[in-house]
């Protein structure tokens, strides 16, 4: 097959693309390199700097394509409250002018990258996937409406169409310099810089983390198995839910640290806790946590260590700047 995967020189892109080759597929990719990195392209993508904003180049390079996997997007949960133009323009509008090219060139299947930010403030965990969605930060409300939109066209013009929501992915490739995302990524960054981890309220609001190799087996399946076609799928584990606090832990014992957290206050609505139920995945994909937790940090530590310590790069602009704006953006304490 002939498979366009939009935010190929990015963390889940480009690992997908990677799986995508070795099981002989054709990959054509593009990425505006905001956040992702020409390194992470496999030399064998046909890659172009392009950003999705531009529809006249996606109905151009999704020609000819069998299946688009769009994953392209600034996954910017919590700053997406102070900059939600910068946030919902790639989350949102790129995500309507993919699925239009794509409609446009008669494609096979549109998969489509969401988010756990779907399901916002909920009363029962884990969240599944029949639940009603109640997103509490611009982010998460762009990432459900293009879910309604992609439902709505490709049900019109018959085009198969699998929504996947991955939720807290981590390992290598995974981007360390940004200030506004990654929790694993920036403490992992921050230990190797002699600096103490930063620690949003009282470090209690719980996770699971999903490695991304067990995120690419379900993903590869998702291409191709008839079974997926109109389904909503959570991705990820739901046997390890752990505070940021042990998740910091984890990261110290792991790299044999001992730094005590600085504790800010907690970003504004965030969610206390949250995970997704699993169950789904088991039965249509066959998913299993194959990756524990520590492994999956280590596999970090690994590569960032690799890698080397980077200063963190503030790219993008805060739009609102005002007494509810953390201060670890403002001040640029990381």
């Amino acid at each position: 097959m002939r498979i366009f995967i939009s935010g190929v020189a990015g963390f889940l892109g480009s690992h997908m693309a990677d799986r995508m080759l070795e099981l002989g597929n054709e990959v054509i990719g593009v990425d505006n390199l905001i956040g992702g990195s020409i390194e992470n392209v496999n030399s064998n993508v046909e890659f172009y700097q392009e950003d999705c904003i531009d529809i006249a180049s996606m109905t151009r390079l999704t020609k000819n394509c069998d299946v688009v996997f769009h994953a392209a997007c600034t996954a910017h949960d919590g700053f997406s409250l102070f900059s939600p133009f910068l946030i919902t323009n790639n989350t949102y509008q790129i995500t309507m002018s993919v699925l239009s090219a794509a409609i446009q060139n008669g494609v096979k299947r549109f998969v489509y990258c969401s988010s756990m930010s779907r399901y916002g403030n909920q009363t029962i965990l884990p969240y599944t996937e029949d639940m009603i969605c109640n997103p509490v930060v611009p982010y998460g409300v762009s990432k459900y409406a293009a879910e309604q939109v992609i439902r709505q066209l490709c049900e019109l013009n018959k085009i198969e169409y699998t929504i996947i929501v991955p939720h807290n992915i981590i390992g290598p490739r995974q981007c360390y310099t940004d200030p506004f995302r990654n929790v694993a990524a920036i403490m992992i960054n921050r230990f190797l810089q002699n600096k103490q981890p930063i620690i949003y309220g009282d470090g209690e609001q719980k996770r699971c983390f999903s490695f991304i190799d067990d995120v690419i087996y379900c993903l590869e399946k998702v291409i191709t198995q008839d079974n997926v076609n109109g389904e909503i799928i959570n991705i990820g584990p739901d046997e390890e839910f752990v505070t940021i606090n042990h998740l910091v832990e984890t990261i110290a014992d792991i790299m044999h640290l001992s730094r005590d957290p600085i504790y800010v206050p907690q970003r504004p609505n965030e969610i206390k806790h949250a995970y997704c139920s699993s169950e789904k995945a088991r039965n249509l994909l066959g998913y299993s946590t194959k990756v524990s937790l520590r492994d999956g940090l280590s596999a970090m530590v690994d590569y960032i260590s690799q890698k080397g310590c980077k200063e963190f790069q503030y790219n993008y602009p805060i739009e609102i700047n005002n007494v509810n704006t953390p201060v670890t953006w403002t001040q640029r304490m990381f």
